[in-house]
């Protein structure tokens, strides 16, 4: 009986799915490699479009239903284009009582946007994250991979109209 192989079609002629593609091949095309494939793609493009998530379906050989579940689980990925600077505020429970809801709302006042959205210029994304693990620098946040703690909405809104 033959064996029935995946295709390896990518969806476009685009090179960043070389990448993609030796990344998976690499960690064996096995239904295992669902998670390191998502990080493998949004890394190559910076975020998952529905071609993404259908390639790596296809390859892995993991029903859509199930690629779509774990890249919408983990907060990790995202699956619109991000702006040009991100900013995630920790939801946790210390910088929660210490202020992040507040700083949620001045970001929203100021930029008209919530978690998970992206100004209309493109230049700055809001997303959420339980823990950073930054917890004695309680409100936390991280601009552009930099930890920035015991900040105020403030001087969060400040910094970001200066990048």
């Amino acid at each position: 009986m033959p064996v029935l192989t995946a295709k390896r079609t990518a969806p476009t002629d685009d090179k960043r799915w070389r990448i993609v593609e030796t990344r998976m091949r690499r960690l064996g095309d096995r239904p295992e490699a669902l998670i390191e494939a998502l990080h493998a793609a949004q890394e190559a493009f910076g975020y998952l479009d529905s071609d993404a998530l259908q390639y790596v379906s296809d390859i892995l050989g993991v029903p859509p239903a199930k690629v779509y579940g774990v890249a919408t689980f983990y907060s990790f990925f995202t699956l619109k284009p991000q702006g040009e600077h991100t900013c995630v505020v920790c939801t946790g429970t210390a910088c929660y009582i210490n202020g992040a809801k507040d700083i949620m709302a001045g970001i929203d006042a100021h930029f008209g946007i919530k978690p998970r959205q992206t100004t209309p210029d493109g230049k700055l994304s809001l997303l959420t994250a339980r823990c950073l693990g930054a917890c004695s620098l309680a409100p936390a946040v991280i601009v552009d991979g930099n930890v920035h703690g015991k900040i105020t909405a403030d001087e969060l809104i400040a910094r970001l109209e200066a990048i």
